[in-house]
């Protein structure tokens, strides 16, 4: 998740936040002068394992889609985590990832207005039973099914009032039309889609390879050669403009955001030194010499 200049990560366990500090980046002792931005390591929650999927950073918190508990979760200081909403079909929060809900859309407040899952089911792991055609796309504040029969719906997206989502076992990207209902295929994509960046014209999508133990053969995401990268789709037209592909280390990508205004960030490690050294104050950065034992 991005929210001005802090930057949140869901790991296995925990849920990191970063801060960026451009006045600091030039002094990074690793690479002086090469940075115009550098996001340090600020806060850790240890969540435990929640499987947690989208995420975001707003006035409201930090929420998040916790897959494990089949809820959208607040993130606090106090508790693993404290449920904010479940969808209807969920008559019990219990750690049995249901319904496989995964993706999160925002309105303009931050607050939370479409949701993703992989089916409907409300007992454990039941969302497996029907892959192919078992997602759907809910409208949080109503609790209604917009639209049933999707082939692993991730990364809603609200854009221009328009409804966007990415249907991951046929890869493609698509938009809901809210007059008929219907999904309408806007392009196909060449893999595993999940993520979805909108930086003007343009979407940033991510795709990935699918595991060597996948249980996918019988979706149409099978029968492609996917690769690991970013793919740019021109939104009015559908045509795709460019690609970026991992060639190796990167096997899969979850999610894709957009950081405009900087020209080349860098993220510092938790166990870099850096963290103990800089020191940064409201309007004012420090870089400090850790003192030896006495």
């Amino acid at each position: 998740a991005v929210s001005h200049h802090l930057l949140g990560v869901a790991t296995r366990n925990r849920v990191e936040i970063l801060a960026n500090s451009p006045e600091l980046a030039p002094r990074y002792p690793t690479k002086p002068d090469t940075y115009d931005s550098l996001y340090i390591p600020r806060a850790r929650f240890n969540t435990g394992h929640l499987d947690i999927h989208d995420i975001s950073i707003s006035e409201n918190g930090i929420l998040a889609v916790n897959t494990l508990f089949s809820c959208i979760a607040r993130i606090d200081a106090t508790h693993s985590f404290v449920p904010v909403w479940q969808p209807p079909f969920i008559t019990e929060l219990v750690p049995g990832d249901c319904c496989h809900l995964n993706g999160m859309a925002l309105d303009d407040d931050g607050s939370p207005a479409l949701v993703t899952a992989l089916g409907e089911s409300d007992y454990p792991q039941g969302w497996r039973k029907n892959l192919p055609n078992g997602g759907v796309l809910v409208d949080v504040k109503t609790g209604e099914t917009l639209v049933g029969g999707l082939a692993m719906p991730h990364s809603p997206r609200i854009i221009d009032d328009s409804i966007w989502l990415l249907q991951s076992g046929e890869g493609t990207l698509c938009r809901f039309d809210r007059d008929s209902g219907k999904i309408i295929t806007v392009t196909s994509l060449p893999g595993f889609a999940r993520g979805f960046a909108r930086c003007g014209d343009h979407a940033f999508l991510g795709i990935s390879r699918l595991r060597p133990n996948h249980k996918f053969g019988h979706l149409p995401i099978a029968q492609l050669k996917p690769f690991c990268g970013v793919v740019v789709v021109h939104l009015p037209t559908g045509a795709i403009v460019g690609t970026l592909e991992f060639l190796t280390s990167c096997e899969e990508i979850y999610d894709v955001q957009a950081i405009t205004g900087l020209g080349r960030p860098a993220i510092v490690r938790d166990d870099d030194p850096f963290c103990t050294s800089s020191l940064m104050l409201p309007g004012r950065t420090f870089l400090s010499e850790p003192s030896g034992p006495e």
